[in-house]
């Protein structure tokens, strides 16, 4: 028989991770923000976000994709950067843009796709030029972007027109903007173009696998939000004054796609929690209250 006390030790214990609720799942049921002062609580790959703000599924410049996700929305800042940049797009001479996943409404980790878009700070906007913004919701769950990255990632298509380098531009510009994520291939061929003054905005166009059909915009911790932790180092900490058209860049294309053999086995690295796997313990505690908020 279980005695009192020890029954009383056995339910004051944490649960195994096995036997606690996967965060993902709880974020990804709410289906509206939490009405709190808008706050990105922890940072872009391990948080949630109080307060958020949906970004309308249609505007004169702009449409929000894949609606089915319930991923379009976004900290109060994002949605007006959102918003600002589909207007500079239709100055460049775009219908405007098709905006792909911002964030769920309360954030955190989502059931698929990104580790990040997890603070409302972090949006992808599609590489394809929209021929016109009166979509149905039923023609953005089938319609695709297209790549402006060749099979061999080692240069851009015939999809990559010097108006996208110009909307990357306007992005990159944003004083809000910490970090632009794009294909290297991309990187390196605004690189040829580059003059020797485009360091502040060139510097925050940084390459990555895995965006050759959109780009993923990242902005600063906004003003006065003490729970949001900024990427460290920062692109401007990183490019010291440079554009980022270095050494550096061209190993995506060199080493990345054809690493040297090593002369050793390599030892595994420790296996780290992914995204999916997080329990609401790996967030910020401020995130509980975010979930229970109405």
């Amino acid at each position: 028989m279980i005695r009192p006390l020890f029954l009383a030790i056995l339910l004051a214990l944490p649960l195994p991770v096995q036997a606690q609720q996967l965060a993902n799942k709880l974020f990804g049921a709410k289906d509206a923000p939490s009405q709190q002062d808008p706050m990105p609580v922890g940072s872009y790959a391990r948080g949630c976000a109080a307060g958020m703000v949906e970004l309308p599924e249609s505007g004169s410049s702009w449409q929000a994709m894949r609606l089915s996700r319930g991923r379009n929305f976004g900290q109060p800042v994002m949605i007006d950067f959102l918003v600002g940049l589909s207007q500079a797009a239709q100055r460049i001479g775009w219908a405007g843009l098709y905006i792909g996943d911002i964030s769920q409404p309360r954030g955190g980790p989502m059931t698929s796709g990104h580790a990040s878009h997890q603070i409302g700070l972090d949006a992808d906007i599609w590489m394809l030029p929209p021929k016109r913004l009166n979509l149905s919701v039923a023609e953005r769950e089938k319609i695709g972007s297209v790549p402006v990255r060749s099979a061999d990632q080692r240069s851009v298509t015939g999809n990559w027109t010097k108006r996208h380098s110009a909307l990357l531009k306007a992005a990159a510009s944003d004083p809000r903007v910490d970090r632009i994520f794009v294909a290297a291939a991309v990187k390196i061929e605004m690189c040829k173009t580059a003059r020797p003054s485009d360091t502040d905005w060139l510097q925050k166009i940084r390459p990555i696998a895995g965006h050759e059909a959109h780009f993923h915009v990242r902005l600063k911790c906004p003003k006065g939000a003490v729970l949001c932790k900024t990427q460290t180092p920062s692109v401007d900490e990183l490019s010291k004054g440079g554009n980022g058209c270095d050494e550096t860049l061209m190993w995506w294309v060199t080493e990345y796609l054809d690493p040297p053999k090593p002369a050793t086995k390599p030892v595994p690295p420790k296996r780290e929690k992914t995204a999916r796997e997080f329990t609401m313990a790996d967030l910020p505690r401020q995130c509980k209250d975010v979930l229970s908020s109405p």
